[in-house]
């Protein structure tokens, strides 16, 4: 039994999650529901991030608390991944007690290591707004590609900034040029670990390749120590004397969210997060070790291969981690998602109207894994009607339909034919080193592969002929069909969960598990169901309509 932790990046609880952003968060999911049917140890944890002047700026234009503002956010996200099948062993958020004590414990432990100083700096002011503003708010011109740019990172060219290296800056609350001002604070010593985080980085991890190669560049680069506090109103008090007023990072703060959100689940439940943690739980084999994943989108690669493990090296004795799966870039109709602009879907509005498990599926098999990709609906609606629905749903609902009438709801008798068995083993252990591989779209292409060959045997077998010719030929065609399809509800589980959750309510299944299982003959066949229903293809003008009409004010 391996030991898996696996960490989901933290959205920013300040608006609606839409699917890009859920592209780069779903493939956690898939991992922990394979993991948990390998027989695996798993902790899975996220939550929402709730600290940073976004969320202090809206709350106060609403007249809440910061607290309050993030919270509405917080509980839509958590219906959302509740009604996207997400199982989190834990999602919390960062403005709870425990969150602060752990970040606080990391910023005194990497103090004592002589990895944070202190040095005065020139910092953005608004005199207008009258604050120090964080990086996110001076916008400006990256000084390396030209392009329009936040304080703290481009996203053309994917440099790490200062605010003081923008050309044109502004400030993003009033559209004033800020001032600079000297103020000081704490520093993260990166420069002091580049050695160490080469030599980490340079290991086969198992990253995928735009981790390795920006990661690469900034290691190039040489890295620069970072600010580790900044004055803000809003955030995670710094634990040191005469820094009133001043709150750690939100880039510190929020990526120590994967050890807090893991010592919480431990307090709650009673278990160990040492085990997750520790290095010395990591030693002897691979099969006893830690493997720790991180699942997140490209523009938080450098928060995840270089300042999350300078953290952890920092304080000492704690996993860095293994695995990075970082997501390349959605578009939508050909346009970038714009939250301002309103040009996108929203997660709650596609989940008023479509299955689970056809967003699900979507985003793997169509989603920015390796690549760029964009959202259509056209392509959403036609995956679902020729995929979901067309392959797989046809399969089953044929099959246990044909066995309700012709053969009283039972599975009907017969032999496993070798040639079916062998291929679901190599299925179950091609698609599950592709998963662990963080090759989702691979894996479930396989699996699918495996659909549309079992609907062309059903095709040729042609039970429905057979039925009156050869009725014992028909009931073997019909057992072998029963046991493909307890299988992909096995194989597809990580994948879409609720039309395999329904397969093996009718099979009365157990739970999922990642190896070769059998119905026997004469299994009753229980309240059986469509799977999925076609969308009909008027649907695509509606949704296309519906966005545009979004995007100028009219919905």
């Amino acid at each position: 039994m391996k030991t898996i932790f696996i960490g989901g990046a933290w959205p920013y609880a300040n608006g609606s999650l839409h699917l890009g952003r859920l592209a780069s968060i779903l493939p956690g999911d898939i991992l922990a529901r394979y993991h948990r049917a390998a027989g695996d140890r798993v902790l899975y944890v996220s939550g929402s991030d709730c600290h940073g002047t976004p969320v202090a700026v809206q709350a106060a234009r609403e007249g809440v608390s910061p607290g309050a503002f993030a919270g509405r956010y917080h509980h839509e996200f958590t219906e959302c991944f509740s009604r996207l099948g997400f199982t989190f062993d834990l999602y919390t958020r960062t403005d709870q007690s425990e969150h602060h004590e752990v970040v606080q414990e990391l910023f005194l432990q990497l103090l004592d290591h002589g990895y944070l100083y202190t040095r005065s700096a020139l910092q953005c002011y608004c005199e207008q707004d009258q604050r120090f503003l964080p990086d996110r708010y001076v916008e400006g011109i990256c000084p390396h590609c030209g392009q329009p740019a936040r304080g703290d990172q481009c996203d053309y060219c994917s440099a790490l900034l200062d605010p003081s290296d923008l050309l044109e800056r502004v400030c993003k609350i009033c559209g004033t040029p800020p001032v600079l001002r000297p103020t000081e604070h704490y520093y993260l010593a990166l420069s002091k670990l580049q050695d160490e985080l080469a030599a980490y980085a340079g290991a086969e991890h198992g990253w995928r390749e735009n981790a390795v190669r920006l990661t690469g560049r900034y290691l190039q680069e040489g890295l620069q120590d970072r600010a580790a506090t900044r004055d803000l109103d809003w955030g995670v008090d710094v634990p040191v004397d005469g820094y009133s007023g001043k709150k750690i990072y939100v880039w510190i703060e929020a990526v120590s969210g994967y050890l807090s959100a893991s010592r919480q689940w431990a307090r709650q439940t009673g278990e160990s997060w040492e085990d997750f943690w520790l290095e010395s739980v990591g030693e002897g084999t691979p099969e006893q070790g830690i493997t720790a994943y991180y699942v997140h989108g490209k523009d938080n690669v450098p928060f995840h291969s270089l300042i999350w493990p300078a953290i952890l090296m920092g304080a000492g004795g704690l996993h860095l981690p293994d695995r990075l799966l970082a997501c390349e870039y959605m578009t939508l109709e050909g346009q970038k998602f714009s939250t301002s602009r309103n040009w996108a879907v929203w997660v709650p509005d596609i989940l008023s109207r479509y299955q689970p498990d056809s967003i699900r599926y979507f985003l793997i098999a169509n989603g920015p894994e390796k690549r760029d990709t964009d959202f259509t609906w056209r392509e959403f609606i036609h995956s679902h009607n020729g995929e979901l629905l067309g392959a797989f749903g046809n399969f089953v609902n044929r099959s246990l339909a044909f066995i309700n009438k012709s053969f009283d709801g039972r599975v009907p008798q017969g032999e496993a034919e070798a040639l079916w068995n062998h291929a679901i083993n190599e299925l179950y252990l091609k698609a599950g080193k592709l998963i662990e591989a963080g090759r989702f779209k691979d894996a479930l292409e396989s699996i699918f592969a495996a659909v549309r060959q079992a609907n062309k045997y059903f095709d040729e077998q042609k039970p429905w002929a057979m039925f009156k010719e050869n009725p014992a030929d028909c009931s073997h065609t019909l057992y072998n069909c029963v046991q493909i399809i307890a299988n992909l509800a096995n194989l597809l589980n990580p994948f879409i969960p609720f039309s395999c959750n329904q397969i093996r309510s009718f099979l009365s299944l157990g739970q999922p598990c990642w190896h070769s299982i059998s119905v026997p003959a004469g299994q009753a066949i229980r309240d059986l169901t469509l799977l999925f229903e076609r969308i009909d293809p008027k649907r695509i003008e509606e949704e296309t309509e519906r966005l545009k009409a979004q995007l100028t004010g009219g919905g």
